[in-house]
């Protein structure tokens, strides 16, 4: 349920087409809520039938041209009450924790080469969200929309920190082990 609602605050934020969503997941929202092309527009036909939102009229009618669409105020009230609406927050599943819990008792081979590769994926995803950080909310960035989106961006620092700090661990760890006879 939480991907029209993606929609929703990314067409709240600026009327878009389905191209520019696609972009805009790829660039940004995608860092914590992902969504495919197909998705994207699945969900625009559906939010526009149900009357949340509409595709904006073209200036000049023009065959194949993209449609933009923006938030109706039923649209905005559904999106107000979902944000206000509690949450449970979802049981971790990841599969690399499963595959080591699984070496644990069948061995761990191979399992060391796959922890240097998750982080360096994470040391190089930290390094972007720096960079994002550096760029996008200098200290003249401090309405109230540009401090929560820097929330947001926190999050993702702070996760890749602890994937690192917790990567880093498991390998010195692993490094300890005896070897096997």
């Amino acid at each position: 349920m939480s991907l029209p609602h993606a929609i929703l605050t990314a067409l709240l934020e600026k009327p878009s087409s389905g191209l520019d969503l696609t972009r805009r997941f790829d660039r940004s929202i995608g860092y914590f809520w992902s969504a495919t092309h197909q998705q994207i527009y699945r969900e625009l036909g559906r939010l526009e039938r149900d009357g949340l939102i509409r595709a904006l009229p073209a200036e000049q009618p023009a065959r194949g041209q993209k449609k933009s669409y923006e938030v109706l105020p039923a649209g905005r009230a559904e999106l107000a009450r979902w944000a206000a609406t509690s949450q449970e927050p979802k049981p971790m599943r990841d599969v690399l924790l499963l595959r080591l819990r699984a070496a644990a008792v069948v061995g761990t081979e191979g399992i060391e080469a796959d922890l240097r590769h998750h982080l360096a994926l994470h040391q190089q995803q930290l390094m972007e969200y720096q960079e994002i950080e550096k760029r996008d909310f200098g200290p003249d960035r401090g309405s109230a929309q540009d401090r929560i989106q820097h929330l947001v961006l926190r999050a993702g620092i702070d996760l890749e920190t602890f994937w690192i700090q917790w990567l880093t661990h498991a390998l010195a760890e692993l490094g300890n082990l005896p070897s096997p006879r």
